[in-house]
């Protein structure tokens, strides 16, 4: 059998292809349709493993990112739980500084110790260690015990607080209530009650005590109180009144000047002013009266109660 190839022009030769020719033709066509068939299947296959190992890489960088955002969150939530148990130890401390203070301030005014109870200094602690111990403190054990360690301060501060309260009134009470030697420096020339008027040498009460001393000596509050007078009356010179509350209100009298004024606030000890011979006096002295709801008391008892 003989193929006859024409071309377009038909006055060029005519090309015969003899039977060998078409049967190598053939099976070079054979051979390489496989071959052809196959590298395309080859290279779509590898386009299609190079998608999948994109995909694959994608999946991973999106599961790192979403570890490293759950790594983020979980850093930030222990740093919003250290910066709370900062804010709370900051506060517990404060406290405890409160506490060392008020203990302090009781220890003043209780008049205490300081050696016995020393508020700046560890509590005395000891005992032997235990075989084998505790198990390890978990977080949840610590939560709970700063928990008590809060609710115990509470509970001490509101106690001492309490405390000073009753100590304060106490003192408050014991500052107000007259007693001491109304002058820095003197001695009693004249007592309460019934004596010989200096003046007319006849008897007469004498509603206050006399201590008599150089002139320009200081004259002292027997006690705490507000100046309710200052200045001259009569028969009394220059005098200074304080009410003391309670009921109590001392006089100092025959001043040669006052060092206070009304409305003054005045402390136990204060100076009041300087032991004179003003109004109706025989010598530099300071005359002393206490009166109680009124009444006039003998002033003796106060000076000894704070002598003794």
């Amino acid at each position: 059998m003989a193929i006859i190839l024409l071309t377009k022009n038909s006055k060029g030769p005519v090309r015969h292809l003899s039977r060998r020719s078409v049967f190598f033709s053939l099976s070079v066509m054979v051979l390489l349709v496989p071959v052809i068939a196959a590298f395309a299947g080859y290279s779509m296959g590898v386009n299609d493993l190079v998608a999948q190992k994109e995909r694959l890489a994608d999946g991973l960088r999106g599961e790192l990112e979403l570890q490293r955002q759950d790594i983020a969150d979980a850093k930030l939530g222990a740093q919003e739980d250290i910066n709370a148990l900062s804010l709370r130890l900051a506060e517990l401390q404060s406290r405890v500084v409160r506490l060392d203070a008020l203990g302090e301030r009781l220890t003043e005014i209780a008049d205490l110790d300081r050696g016995e109870f020393d508020f700046h200094s560890v509590p005395a602690q000891g005992g032997p260690a235990m075989a084998g111990g505790l198990p390890e403190a978990e977080l949840n054990d610590f939560m709970v015990s700063f928990a008590g360690l809060s609710a115990q301060l509470d509970d001490r501060e509101q106690q001492l607080a309490v405390l000073e309260s009753l100590l304060m009134s106490k003192n408050l009470e014991d500052d107000v209530f007259p007693a001491g030697f109304p002058a820095e420096k003197g001695w009693l020339s004249s007592f309460f009650g019934t004596r010989t008027d200096p003046f007319t040498g006849r008897p007469a009460q004498h509603n206050g005590v006399d201590i008599a001393g150089k002139l320009g000596t200081r004259i002292l509050a027997v006690a705490s109180g507000v100046v309710i007078w200052s200045g001259e009356r009569y028969g009394y010179g220059t005098m200074v009144e304080i009410n003391h509350g309670n009921g109590y209100v001392t006089r100092y009298a025959h001043n040669s000047e006052n060092l206070v004024a009304v409305g003054d606030t005045v402390k136990k000890g204060q100076w009041l002013g300087l032991m004179g011979s003003s109004g109706r006096s025989t010598g530099p002295h300071v005359h002393f009266e206490v009166l109680r709801h009124g009444r006039v008391v003998d002033p003796v008892k106060y000076i000894r109660k704070a002598r003794g």
